[in-house]
């Protein structure tokens, strides 16, 4: 199996690197503007947008110009795969996986891809253009590295290097499911009765972060003054990334990997709810027509729900349990709370309470999210045995019907 890993490290550049490390990130910026404004010139007069050739073709007809003399200061290949990126980013556009290609600003977009020639040689990376510079070597990168990518966060430079090797097909160590039901009050609920508290990085922050945000209103913008504000609040934000980071890198691999952390065993099938994020975030507040409802406390839920980093935390499971030979499952999230555990019986009466579940039916009680694990990873096993079916007892008789259903019209044809 060819498993692709990143490796990401922290630069300690000198003075003059890192004048070429800004240097470049700003050219590269500054050619993903201009081509972008290029296409949507063309759009707008109903024109064919340029390929990736048509603009290198211009962006070397650009480096002979009068001007524009200073792309030739950074490396070809840098400003190569930006314009690489943004044909990209129009091809997912109009295949309707991706919004339309954004502007890039300075302080929130400094980053550039080297796609070959960089090597590691002790406590130093080489970057072609920029020369050896000098890394925290925190771990070995494991493989052949293809390409780099140079990024700035907050104050420092990081470089993410992407490598390839070959491994034999993985088998999971353990043969056990579990499921696992998200949320905000409690980041997870296991089907084994386990729950895991949310670390709320935003929300620890949030004080800090407001009276820094005030502070900064109060300066005159693009001073002195003003930039060393917006440092604190750049450095802030990195802090609540790198808190929530960390906490789901722990949380997936203690899921994942068997004896680690606080879970005593990893787990080969992981379910998980299909939560579609983007739409559970959406904002309420409407137009001036339809003024939206309950705005102030659905602002409030979507805060709390941005900052638990679901997607992110299905992404990293995903990949870690394929490396291990596991595998995530992704169920339906419909009726998932008010089905009972125990007997199937779905009713809203079950849960009267966010915390407790209560079945009307058998009288079976739980902790509601644990119920609701329960429930993800019957319907994750109904789903990957049958094809599908909510959950509960009806679930398996929909497949007899079917089945029952196709051998009359074999034995009609």
């Amino acid at each position: 199996m060819l498993v692709r890993q990143g490796f990401k490290y922290r630069l300690e550049p000198t003075g003059a690197q890192l004048e070429k490390l800004e240097r470049t990130a700003s050219i590269c910026r500054y050619l993903w503007n201009s081509a972008l404004a290029l296409q949507r010139h063309r759009l707008e007069r109903r024109g064919r947008i340029l390929s990736y050739e048509d603009l290198a073709s211009e962006l070397r007809t650009a480096k002979h110009t009068e001007g524009l003399e200073f792309l030739k200061k950074a490396h070809s290949q840098a400003e190569q795969q930006k314009l690489m990126d943004l044909s990209d980013a129009f091809t997912d556009f109009f295949a309707g996986k991706k919004g339309f290609p954004r502007f890039k600003k300075k302080g929130c977009d400094d980053s550039f891809r080297q796609p070959q020639s960089v090597r590691v040689e002790g406590r130093h990376v080489f970057v072609p253009g920029i020369g050896l510079i000098r890394f925290r070597r925190s771990r070995d990168p494991l493989g052949t590295i293809k390409n780099a990518t140079l990024s700035k966060r907050g104050k420092h430079w990081f470089i993410s290097v992407q490598t390839e090797r070959e491994v034999a097909d993985p088998v999971h160590p353990s043969s056990s499911e579990i499921g696992i039901d998200m949320g905000v009050a409690k980041f997870a609920a296991l089907s084994t009765g386990e729950l895991v508290k949310p670390i709320d990085s935003f929300r620890r922050l949030e004080g800090q972060m407001r009276t820094a945000q005030r502070v900064l209103a109060r300066k005159k913008k693009f001073s002195c003054n003003w930039k060393k504000q917006k440092a604190v609040i750049s450095r802030l934000h990195v802090r609540i990334a790198d808190a929530r980071n960390d906490f789901l890198h722990k949380t997936s691999t203690a899921i994942s990997v068997i004896r680690f952390h606080r879970l005593r065993r990893g787990h080969a099938v992981v379910y998980l709810e299909d939560l579609k994020v983007r739409n559970m975030s959406a904002s309420a507040r409407g137009s001036v027509q339809e003024p939206g409802r309950n705005v102030r406390s659905k602002s409030g839920l979507n805060k709390a729900i941005l900052d638990q980093g679901w997607f992110e935390f299905r992404r990293q499971l995903t990949y870690k349990e394929l490396w291990r030979g596991g595998r995530v499952v992704a169920v339906p999230p419909q009726h998932t709370s008010q089905t009972c555990a125990k007997c199937g019986h779905v009713s809203a009466e079950n849960r009267r309470t966010q915390a407790q579940f209560v079945c009307v039916a058998c009288g079976h009680e739980d902790d509601a999210d644990v119920n609701a694990a329960n429930n993800i990873m019957r319907a994750g096993q109904v789903l990957s045995v049958c094809g599908g079916g909510p959950p509960g007892p009806s679930a398996k008789q929909k497949p007899r019907a079917a089945r029952k259903g196709r051998s009359r019209a074999a034995k009609a044809a």
